[in-house]
């Protein structure tokens, strides 16, 4: 029963960051924006291609992250104090001024979103799943427990947490004039700033358990006395 608990609270804890660092909400309506000249059909399959490679590339931060970081000799206590201060800074970034980030990302993508194919560059990256999210994604990753059991518990929670943010900014996307239509522009930043306030917290947590690793290496506090 308690794996069962460590499981959902690993669920709601990545889900949490990383619907916060992306917002589909908000993003929907940059979206929204920024492919006006083109018709629904031609939207929905954007939508849907952006879904799938928002997937991948948090997948891929997620376990690929880390692995990187080893190869360079960075240690885990070392990658989640950095990626948890990372994360709160993107998180008071978002807090503070979310209408000049949305300015960023509509700038970013208005400039390639003529092109034909433009469903990776720039609307999945930078504008859907940018630097902060892959961020978020490493610092997650680094949480990893050492136990087989623990291991794949949180591999399968992680997974089903970016897996569930790729579908929301998929079905986010593809009724982008329905989200803008019904919350504004106004509520939207409302949402945006609740959503920066959760992932500040989910930041502040990563670079905790950073320091507590640290801490228990060093021989000192609860970690070094068991």
């Amino acid at each position: 029963m308690s794996d069962d608990f460590g499981v959902v609270r690993t669920f709601l804890l990545a889900f949490t960051a990383l619907f916060s660092i992306v917002n589909p909400v908000g993003t929907a309506f940059i979206f929204s924006q920024v492919t006006a000249d083109r018709t629904h059909l031609q939207r929905a399959q954007l939508a849907r291609r952006i879904g799938f490679y928002s997937a991948l590339v948090m997948l891929g931060a997620l376990w690929g992250g880390t692995v990187v970081m080893d190869f360079f000799g960075v240690s885990i206590a070392a990658l989640r104090i950095a990626g948890g201060l990372v994360v709160a800074a993107w998180a008071w970034e978002l807090l503070s001024a979310p209408e000049a980030r949305d300015q960023r990302k509509h700038r970013q993508a208005g400039e390639a979103v003529g092109a034909q194919d433009v469903a990776f560059f720039p609307l999945t990256l930078p504008m859907t799943t940018g630097p902060g999210t892959i961020s978020v994604a490493i610092a997650l990753g680094s949480n990893r427990p050492t136990g087989a059991a623990s291991s794949i518990g949180f591999i399968t929670a992680t997974s089903l947490a970016a897996l569930s943010v790729a579908i929301l900014i998929w079905l986010a996307y593809r009724s982008s004039d329905s989200i803008t239509a019904l919350l504004g522009e106004t509520r939207v930043q409302i949402v945006t700033r609740l959503s920066a306030f959760l992932l500040l917290c989910v930041g502040t947590q990563i670079m905790m358990n950073g320091v507590l690793d640290a801490l228990s290496m060093a021989g000192i506090g609860h970690g070094a006395a068991n």
